[in-house]
């Protein structure tokens, strides 16, 4: 196989052996004789088979033979043993859960398969075999749980019975690229959101991939990230079309979703209610005025450095929210409560007397845990940086997978200043309004973690970043370089070298040009 730089999800086939052997499949006229060497031909391949069952009377349909009656395709294609060159990242990317390393296993060893046919924009094309993973897919989709199956389901649903009504974007989509974006989407999350109550969420995740791509004109095979699989198909030409029709079904909300699926099914109003009550909308507006107003009063973060004014600060807190009756009033103490505790634990002694001074454990725990009560990720961070200075390397290593699981698309950020139409629709779905402040808050939003001059949280990697009075690092950042430094402290050179990748790829250099 050698494969084709211009064109990532195809590969030529070059004869190597010096005797051609033939078989019923590949005969000596199926080879082409170039300039570079001897290729196998796709039209000669499938010219070949016909001869080979002219009986059948059989024609060529794109990369498959048909029958008389255009009812029945064959496809015809050949097993490598072996993945190509473009999909050895696959193996080898971070990944959460999914798919299980089984699985992967299962595929890696079948290989692949390569299909006669060439690439779309490309006219008479006979060298290139599309590369084909329809096996491996095959695997992963029996792999699914039972929400993922559901997901997919839906997804196709909505392809059939509202994208492709519209006869301004029909056939655009296919249900091809909506199991790709399953398929990314089930590598990113946690595999605990693919839950029966998470559907919906799972599904507007979904959605959201396909958006981007369509904006982009993009669509990454899922083996091959840069083979673009919309070439041909989507472009900035037709894709403003259907980015109208996904948006609208994105910003209908389940009660749209449910209604154009199934408006033939008789269905009373209040089956599936839109969340627009006063009560609900108000309560959604008082979460985001006080996200704002965190974001504004991040520069009093790390003013006051006096340990003894701190506990002071934390006694106050308390007292004030024992005598509040207002639940959200109480979910503001409660947050400023775990701020102020995630700095305490950074101004006490030094973690080298941790082991000698019962009293400093201790106080290092409470702190850190009344920390984790701020928000998904910071107090989880600060903790997995806790056990990094005290060595125990493997902790770590599982805190910051939980924080990366944690860091999902649409995850409310308290360093904006502005939240976008998408971001709160997201955050409206997650959450309900029976949830206290503090339990969306861990549930839904994230934050940077900051670091105090001369804190002792901080890794002795890190020390010198810290010129001002404290400093902020996104936790997705943090988590990898986090893992990075645990994976060079155990001599795991291979995890420190993926974790490295991750802290120069595309994602992580976006989120530093936008610090």
């Amino acid at each position: 196989m050698e494969t084709d730089t211009d064109h990532p999800g195809f590969t030529r086939l070059r004869l190597i052996a010096e005797r051609r052997r033939e078989n019923d499949f590949v005969s000596n006229e199926s080879i082409v004789n170039t300039q570079t060497g001897l290729y196998l031909s796709t039209t000669n391949f499938l010219n070949h088979i016909k001869q080979s069952t002219k009986v059948y009377n059989l024609s060529t349909h794109g990369p498959c033979l048909s029958n008389t009656n255009q009812d029945v395709d064959i496809a015809c294609c050949l097993r490598s043993k072996y993945l190509p060159y473009h999909a050895m990242p696959w193996k080898l990317r971070y990944r959460r859960q999914w798919p299980p390393n089984a699985i992967i296993d299962r595929i890696i060893n079948y290989g692949c398969l390569l299909v006669p046919i060439g690439p779309r924009i490309m006219a008479n094309c006979n060298l290139l075999w599309r590369i084909s993973f329809s096996e491996a897919e095959k695997q992963l989709v029996h792999s699914f749980n039972f929400t993922q199956v559901l997901c997919y389901g839906l997804l196709k649903l909505t392809l059939k019975r509202i994208v492709n009504t519209n006869d301004d974007v029909k056939d655009l989509l296919c249900s091809y690229f909506v199991k790709t974006a399953l398929f990314w989407v089930s590598e990113e999350v946690d595999i605990d959101t693919f839950q029966l109550p998470k559907l919906f969420i799972c599904f507007d995740l979904c959605l959201n991939k396909l958006i981007a791509w369509v904006n982009n004109c993009y669509c990454p095979n899922y083996f091959i990230p840069e083979h673009n699989m919309f070439l041909g198909k989507i472009n900035k030409y037709n894709n403003n079309s259907l980015l109208s029709v996904l948006n609208s079904i994105k910003y209908s909300g389940i009660s749209g979703l449910m209604q154009n699926l199934f408006h033939s099914y008789p269905c009373k109003k209040s089956c599936y209610p839109p969340y627009s009550e006063t009560s609900e909308q108000s309560i959604l507006m008082l979460d985001f005025l006080f996200y704002r107003i965190s974001y504004l009063l991040v520069d009093e973060w790390g003013m006051m450095t006096n340990l003894t004014k701190k506990y002071k600060v934390l006694k106050y807190i308390e007292s004030l929210q024992n005598s509040e009756s207002s639940t959200f009033n109480i979910g503001v103490c409660k947050f400023h409560y775990a701020t102020i505790s995630q700095q305490v634990a950074q101004l006490l002694p030094t973690l080298k007397q941790i082991n000698t001074n019962y009293n400093i454990r201790t106080s290092y725990h409470r702190h850190l845990q009344n920390g984790l009560q701020r928000d998904a990720v910071t107090g989880w961070l600060l903790y997995a940086s806790f056990y990094y200075v005290t060595e125990q390397y493997n902790v770590t290593l599982r805190l910051t997978e939980y924080v990366l699981s944690k860091c999902l698309p649409g995850m409310v950020d308290l360093k904006q200043s502005y939240y976008s139409e998408a971001v709160v629709d997201n955050y409206r779905r997650n959450v309900h309004s029976s949830m206290s402040l503090n339990v969306k808050m861990k549930k839904a939003v994230v934050d940077n973690v900051i670091f105090l001059q001369h804190s002792s949280l901080i890794p002795k990697e890190l020390e010198l970043e810290v010129e001002d009075i404290f400093f902020m690092i996104p936790p997705f950042i943090m988590s990898h370089c986090l893992r990075f430094l645990c994976y060079h402290h155990i001599g795991d050179t291979f995890n420190r070298q993926q974790a490295l990748r991750h802290l120069c790829s595309p994602q992580i250099l976006s989120i530093c040009s936008s610090i």
